[in-house]
């Protein structure tokens, strides 16, 4: 099971992630966001509200969360991130 240590909210609807082990990931939530459960969570104000828990975040006092475990999964190392956006070719 991972370990959450800081979540930071990024702009369209990104979260940065830094767990216990020193790795950082971006998780795009977006793909959630069409599922019953994460309706509000399209309300900016909403979505940078979250709160984190070792194992999860949440939202809207514990109604809406997804597991540290998820956010490692679906997170890109922001280290390759950086890798690829730095290698971009310029229009």
């Amino acid at each position: 099971m991972k370990t959450l240590l800081n979540v930071k909210v990024l702009d369209d609807y990104m979260l940065e992630c830094l767990f216990d082990n020193g790795v950082t990931k971006i998780a795009d939530i977006k793909p959630f966001l069409n599922a019953e459960a994460f309706l509000k969570l399209w309300e900016k104000r909403i979505f940078k509200r979250v709160a984190v828990n070792e194992t999860y975040v949440t939202w809207l006092n514990d109604e809406v969360d997804l597991s540290a475990d998820t956010l490692w999964h679906i997170g890109v190392d922001i280290a390759n991130a950086c890798k690829i956006t730095s290698t971009a070719v310029p229009n």
